[in-house]
């Protein structure tokens, strides 16, 4: 049995216990679980704008900063040619 599976069939098991249904009810549980469930994004979104800002107090390009530079050079590179093209056809001309 997988992994994903049994904690499926635990997690149902669970939530068939009076205990847990009761639990479930209580507003204050309630919020408890949802505070506890929200705890990783916020954690991972407050560390991602504190090395933002320290990799701008650092004069530091971020991953972001080099992806819109690779974007850039891209756009740049077809705009060349482009414009090489548009030379040689006019220069045959």
């Amino acid at each position: 049995m997988s992994l994903k599976s049994e904690m499926m069939k635990r997690g149902m098991q669970m939530m068939s216990d009076p205990r847990v249904m009761k639990l479930m009810q209580n507003p204050q549980f309630m919020k408890l679980m949802m505070a506890a469930i929200q705890v990783p994004g916020k954690v991972n979104s407050f560390t991602n704008e504190q090395a933002k800002h320290l990799a701008t107090a650092l004069r530091l390009a971020t991953a972001e900063d080099l992806k819109d530079l690779q974007r850039t050079v891209k756009k740049l590179e077809r705009e060349i040619s482009r414009l090489e093209e548009q030379l040689t056809t006019s220069s045959r001309l």
